[in-house]
């Protein structure tokens, strides 16, 4: 299975071919992370990730333990996109 890419931090590396998003909603699904990102034009985008990446970019945000990452603002690509 291909994966999307998701940080907690601007990238400092190509950073035109990344979007930027809140997160709507983290789910697991199929042994995968499902993270449900609300792009700045509005849409909305599910990104899949494996469980390690969710962990993480989840302690790398600007949150306290056990805080929810629902709302915060992440850098995404989805696969396959430039």
């Amino acid at each position: 299975m291909t994966h999307d890419r998701i940080h907690a931090r601007e990238p400092a590396h190509h950073r035109d071919r990344w979007s930027v998003g809140r997160i709507r909603s983290i789910t697991e699904r199929d042994g995968h992370c499902v993270v449900t990102v609300d792009s700045e034009d509005g849409g909305s985008m599910e990104l899949v990730v494996t469980l390690a990446v969710r962990d993480l970019f989840v302690s790398r945000l600007d949150i306290d333990e056990g805080e929810s990452p629902v709302g915060e603002r992440v850098w995404y690509r989805k696969h396959g996109e430039d």
